[in-house]
């Protein structure tokens, strides 16, 4: 069962936060071709800050961010535990943000996010609290997963959140590897954790709250000590096991249509063997867009990882991932300056023509078009 105690409070906090939402904006969520004119507007550092995820440190927003929204030049941010004091502080500050947005030459609203998975991964507190490798191994996953979902999104929209980075879609190798350790995957089975996932997802998003899968084409053979995070990882996997196994539940994912994924920062040299996933055009727009279909928007991991110390500075990873077909990227160092830094790097590639300005304007239509549905 699921916590329910707080839901009352969060509905309260909910209808607070809509009364800001109400505020009608200039050109929100304008359909084509006034939403071509609306891109055509934008200058190439608004046109880049439309794909960058910020974040910060602390309880309290810097004016530096807010001035960075202002300006039309951030697409969301993220938000971590120590962001977070409780559901009305978190509140008060999603308000702020969204005040802020208002007062941007761009319309739609900002993308506002956290990894709220369930169990030991839970930057909120509340639901869902089961983890996810209790839910595979419940009487009824599927059903436990979709309860989980639905307390997720409930929860995540009670303080004006709209996008959680979960389910993770990793079907785990060995018990207690890299994704097993914390209880992060479903099953070591690839049916039940495409089950779980996608009752996860249907559920999540009918909350209004995006869900993203993660982290393709998978970590689960990844062992203990194989974290992305802190260095670069390469798992050697066949491809017919990436495609028979990893690769499985995204296809119940997209069925489902998943609003986000995320790719991986680990090397599979069955699909490339120079890259990680997320700078891969092999990997995303070859593996996930090409054989597995999917058209809606990609989300980087972290881009300050450690596996991508070969890949220069976070601006010049940023680009790497947009060539690739990286849609968001996510600066997660608890720090503006980093956002900044990619926001510079994307506009200078755009205005350089190092970045294929069709293909920019595509990623930030698909990002707009996730924005105005939430």
């Amino acid at each position: 069962m699921e916590d329910n105690s707080g839901l009352d409070r969060r509905d309260a906090l909910k209808k607070l936060l809509a009364v800001g939402a109400a505020v009608p904006l200039t050109g929100a969520c304008a359909r084509p071709p006034q939403a071509q004119d609306a891109l055509m507007s934008l200058t190439p550092r608004q046109l880049a800050g439309q794909r960058v995820i910020f974040s910060y440190s602390g309880l309290h927003v810097p004016s530096s961010l807010l001035r960075q929204i202002r300006a039309g030049q951030a697409a969301g941010v993220i938000f971590f535990g120590g962001n977070i004091s409780s559901e009305a502080q978190i509140a008060s500050v999603i308000r702020q943000l969204r005040q802020a947005q208002r007062q941007s030459p761009v319309a739609s609203p900002l993308l506002l996010m956290t990894d709220q998975e369930g169990g030991l991964v839970r930057r909120l507190p509340g639901a869902p609290v089961l983890s996810a490798k209790q839910i595979g191994a419940s009487g009824n996953p599927a059903a436990a997963a979709s309860q989980a979902g639905t307390a997720a999104g409930k929860n995540l929209a009670g303080v004006g959140m709209n996008v959680n980075l979960a389910p993770v879609l990793d079907v785990y190798y060995k018990s207690g590897n890299f994704i097993d350790q914390y209880q992060r995957s479903y099953s070591s089975e690839a049916p039940v954790v495409s089950s779980c996932g996608q009752a996860f997802i249907t559920a999540q998003q009918q909350t209004g709250v995006a869900a993203t899968a993660k982290h393709f084409p998978g970590l689960g053979s990844a062992t203990k000590s194989q974290n992305t995070d802190t260095g670069p990882v390469t798992l050697h996997v066949s491809l017919s096991g990436l495609r028979n196994k990893d690769e499985v539940p995204y296809l119940a994912a997209i069925a489902a249509g998943v609003k986000l994924v995320m790719a991986s920062w680990a090397v599979y040299p069955a699909l490339d063997p120079a890259s990680p996933a997320g700078l891969s055009s092999a990997v995303i727009q070859g593996e996930l867009r090409g054989r597995l279909g999917y058209q809606g928007v990609t989300i980087t991991d972290a881009i300050g990882a450690g596996a991508l110390s070969a890949f220069g500075s976070s601006g010049q990873r940023a680009m790497l991932a947009a060539q690739a077909g990286m849609d968001l990227v996510l600066c997660s160092a608890r720090d503006p300056a980093e956002g900044q830094s990619v926001v510079t790097a994307l506009a200078g590639a755009l205005d350089s023509g190092q970045l294929d300005s069709g293909t920019f304007n595509a990623a930030v239509q698909r990002v707009t078009a996730l924005r105005c549905s939430l």
